[in-house]
């Protein structure tokens, strides 16, 4: 070792680089090592097609940080987000459509048509959504308390519990049902319409590998209106460029401010001195020295491929054997010779620069998972189809489009001995047939496409189980508890090693929060050791 470091970074996703900008900003010699030969992580723009260009795999924005948006200035850098006009389409079984969003009025018409009962209720609902994620928003950029740290961190817990303390008795029922009730349970005592009901449960199963009747579903419903786009609470949109324009500039911003970024350089293994982390080895053999080694890859794959044995007690082994990943998502890109034609509303219209879900009830999600628990996909797969190219016109050649096929309910490992590097056609086609049902000619539009099943998340941007999230978003790993608790303030089991991703809290999405949130937990750390040194 020669060159030293104030902190490396593992893997140059978007967290990684959000927090590799605040540890530079504060004066940090920081060095990023990324496997593959582009920055983003999951956030990336690629040509999957000739002429077609798409985001990868995470596909669409809502939960990047405000914060972190004015502070990297992305937008003095070109980042630029357009706005759904709605949020979804739902095209129904019986050949019927539900369109869920674009202000208030204009989603209770729609409801309207399934129920009287619903558009009247609906404002209720959206105050009662807002009012927990008001809460829980003002705890996303907050290190959630390191239990085991002694009397500080019970202050820092009662501190950040303030504000779900002054909610009223109802908003403190809506938090204690949306964190232990199932998607179903919830939506039952809201709604009547199965229509209705689908449209918003779909939320709760989007990178869960579960059903809508699975405790705990609720959560993620939650989890997924935190967001805002244009200063546009639970908004969703399309950055122009893909995804992979936000970790571009990112990276651009991140080298402005000194950071040095290493593409093609796989870590190995997580170098110990003792108790403490002295750096990192390469699978090349190089070996880079700093005191504090930050990762931004999943619990998983730190503990399990980075880490010797011996560096990590027993105990703390046990538990992360137990900590859950595998969110049953599979993606496809594909490359279209012309807009899809949706049965409900053959026209192009605003449901072509939304999200389109092929999910049309909540039994029909909770068929989905039991059918991929059973025989490790299922037949009638969950779709969501976004068409970026409608407003985007530098992805595909003119007159010709891209979509994401964001899939639910994939089994990340098969049984009986299967591989999905055999079955990952036979399930696309699945996926295919699907959104063919709804828009016959879809098939014959294709003229090319990228797959990528849970393993082939796994071996392309190293989401273990193909887990978007990084490890599940149920009650017993999130806050204090994402990953273990005891090392839920993104520092690990070993001075110096701390976590960045989307394993640590908040959680998962392209927020930028835990990024934010490691590097001021490490700026004060580093602070604190000063004063300490001096004293």
């Amino acid at each position: 070792m020669t060159k030293q470091y104030d902190a490396i970074i593992i893997g140059a996703g978007h967290n990684g680089l959000v927090c590799a900008f605040y540890l530079a900003r504060a004066g940090l010699k920081v060095r990023m090592v990324e496997r593959r030969d582009i920055v983003g992580g999951a956030a990336v723009t690629e040509e999957f097609h000739p002429g077609f260009r798409n985001s990868v795999a995470s596909y669409t924005v809502s939960l990047l940080q405000p914060k972190v948006i004015e502070d990297m200035r992305l937008a003095d850098h070109g980042y630029r987000v357009i706005e759904r006009p709605i949020s979804n389409l739902l095209p129904q079984e019986d050949g019927g459509y539900l369109k869920l969003g674009g202000g208030l009025e204009k989603t209770q018409a729609e409801f309207r048509k399934f129920s009287e009962h619903d558009a009247d209720i609906l404002p209720e609902y959206y105050d009662a959504l807002d009012r927990v994620a008001d809460v829980l928003r003002d705890l996303a950029l907050k290190a959630p308390p390191n239990f085991g740290d002694g009397i500080g961190s019970l202050v820092k817990a009662a501190m950040q519990g303030r504000g779900l303390a002054k909610l009223p008795l109802d908003g403190k029922r809506d938090v204690l049902d949306l964190f232990t009730k199932s998607a179903r349970s919830f939506l039952d005592s809201w709604f009547e319409s199965e229509a209705v009901k689908a449209a918003f449960g779909f939320d709760a199963v989007v990178g869960n590998y579960a059903s809508p009747d699975t405790p705990g579903s609720a959560y993620v419903l939650l989890h997924h209106v935190f967001g805002e786009v244009n200063g546009n609470k639970g908004a969703w949109g399309h950055c122009v460029g893909g995804m992979g324009a936000i970790t571009q500039i990112m990276a651009k911003v991140c080298k402005e401010a000194g950071v040095e970024i290493s593409l093609e350089s796989p870590v190995a293994k997580v170098i110990t001195d003792g108790k403490k982390v002295s750096g990192v080895r390469l699978e090349s053999g190089e070996e880079i020295a700093s005191s504090r080694v930050i990762a931004n890859v999943g619990p998983k794959l730190l503990y399990e491929r980075m880490i010797d044995d011996g560096d990590l007690e027993p105990e703390f082994k046990r538990r992360m054997k137990g900590f859950t990943a595998g969110s049953g998502t599979f993606r496809m890109n594909v490359a279209l010779s012309r807009l899809p034609e949706f049965t409900c509303l053959p026209e192009p219209g605003e449901h072509h620069q939304s999200g389109i879900i092929i999910a049309p009830t909540l039994d029909y999600m909770d068929r989905a998972f039991l059918d991929a628990k059973a025989h490790g996909w299922s037949k009638k797969p969950i779709v969501e189809m976004l068409i970026p190219s409608t407003v985007d016109d530098s992805l595909a050649p003119p007159g010709q489009h891209v979509a994401s096929l964001f899939c639910q309910q994939f089994a990340p490992l098969l049984a009986d001995g299967r591989d999905w590097d055999d079955e990952e056609t036979a399930a696309a086609d699945t996926i295919i047939a699907a959104v063919e049902a709804h828009a016959p000619g879809f098939r014959d539009s294709i003229l090319g496409s990228q797959i990528l099943s849970p393993k082939g998340l796994e071996q392309k941007f190293g989401l273990i189980g193909g887990d978007i999230m990084h490890g599940n978003m149920s009650l017993d790993q999130l806050w204090a508890a994402r990953p273990v608790l005891g090392h839920g303030s993104y520092r690990g089991p070993l001075d110096g090693l701390y976590m960045c991703g989307a394993g640590s809290h908040p959680g998962g999405g392209v927020t930028g929060a835990p990024g934010h949130n490691c590097a001021h937990q490490i700026i004060s750390d580093r602070s604190l050791l000063g004063k300490l040194k001096l004293v």
